[in-house]
């Protein structure tokens, strides 16, 4: 089976971990800082907040924003569940904006038309979640503007997108947004076998990111209140006279962490970032080429975005072929093609369901959702197995 996705680990990579499984930490130790100040600098961001998964990093920048019961969070129906979920964590209600017919991004004149009713309506969200599909960057400058407009943060879910950039600027330096988190998932760009990172360019929020990974602790002496202090003193210790094992919980939070094993594979995986974007795109051209002519809407990047193509997804184009959706993936996945869907929209997951969501309502993202298959794409993808996906799917078609 060639799968839709895989990772590609190589000699520098053990080697890496090796050095941690040796050293003394295998945790709480040097390596997640390193590599924290290493994506940050590869993004231009000012800090980086390193985490056990993407999921953790989107929920502790939901919490770092105070987004709370009785507020909205707007994302996407084409997306992972935890773009949603994210936001039902903090107890907050979740809505969704339609995507865009050929980026399959979040659709701004559809953020815009929504906004202009919510705030009619005195609904207006607190926090706007727009998803890079495949790794093709929203247009982010644009939502930024209708979000300053309206009051909204913005948490960029760049899960796929690490690597990617608009306009030269890359994703991840939060020009556009409050909070950028990528995904280091074994199918993601570089991976560190699991886990995540959250991006910003504001420091208090970055400190209350770190503080929701890791229980709510904080040891940083600017921060203690010496509410909690064993000594008698009655006002707040002053810095030089904190305790080095003194440390306080203030608020409640999570054992987030990502250990420097994981810090480690992903600080050696950053080093080919820039040859695993460039190899995606050299296979995304080759699809592009290679399927002209077939029942298929191919995917579309906007001419300012470089992608990082994370997946590379197709349309089956309806009435072009005597063949149903779901034929179509599983003759596919017969001849040893393993093709993936990306994604079944959110809404119409019985969770969501439950909440209320209904067929119809968000058509473009349910349109996607019947007719999207996702074709193998990864460094390590040859051309060979790639001139096989190509004959296999024009066989079935």
């Amino acid at each position: 089976m060639i799968a839709y996705g895989r990772q590609d680990i190589t000699q520098a990579d053990i080697d890496a971990v090796l050095e941690v499984l040796r050293s003394d930490f295998l945790t709480q130790g040097p390596m997640v800082p390193r590599f924290e100040q290493a994506v940050a600098s590869r993004v231009d961001a000012k800090h980086a907040v390193a985490v056990n998964s993407a999921t953790s990093a989107l929920h502790i920048a939901c919490l770092a924003l105070q987004l709370g019961p009785g507020d909205l969070l707007w994302t996407v129906p084409n997306t992972f569940v935890a773009s949603a979920n994210c936001g039902r964590y903090c107890g907050a209600e979740v809505d969704f904006v339609d995507i865009d017919t050929y980026t399959w991004n979040l659709s701004v004149p559809k953020l815009r038309n929504k906004l202009v009713q919510a705030k009619k309506d005195g609904r207006l969200p607190k926090v706007l979640v727009p998803v890079h599909f495949a790794g093709q960057p929203t247009e982010q400058e644009e939502i930024w503007e209708l979000a300053e407009e309206y009051g909204c943060r913005v948490l960029e879910d760049a899960s796929h997108s690490i690597g990617a950039s608009r306009n030269g600027e890359p994703v991840g330096s939060c020009r556009w947004s409050d909070i950028t988190v990528f995904s280091f998932h074994p199918v993601k760009i570089i991976t560190s076998g699991e886990g995540g990172i959250a991006l910003t360019k504001d420091a208090e929020l970055a400190e209350r990111m770190a503080m929701l990974r890791t229980h709510g602790i904080t040891r940083n002496s600017a921060r203690l209140l010496g509410n909690g202090t064993t000594n008698t003193q009655k006002s707040s210790p002053r810095p030089a006279e904190i305790d080095p094992w003194y440390y306080e919980q203030q608020m409640l939070g999570f054992n987030y962490r990502m250990t420097d094993m994981q810090a480690a594979l992903g600080s050696s995986q950053l080093d080919r970032l820039d040859s695993y974007v460039k190899r995606r795109n050299a296979l995304a051209r080759r699809y592009d080429e290679s399927l002209k002519g077939l029942p298929l809407q191919l995917p579309t990047v906007q001419s300012q975005n470089q992608s990082a193509f994370h997946l590379y997804v197709v349309r089956l184009k309806r009435n072009a072929t005597e063949k149903s959706h779901r034929q179509v993936c599983h003759e596919l996945r017969q001849k040893g093609i393993g093709v993936n869907l990306h994604y079944l929209p959110v809404h119409l997951q019985p969770y969501y369901r439950e909440l209320g969501f209904l067929q119809g309502q968000y058509p473009v993202a349910e349109a996607h959702g019947e007719s999207a298959i996702t074709l193998p794409l990864y460094p390590a993808l040859s051309d060979q197995q790639q001139d096989q996906v190509v004959s296999m799917l024009k066989e079935v078609l």
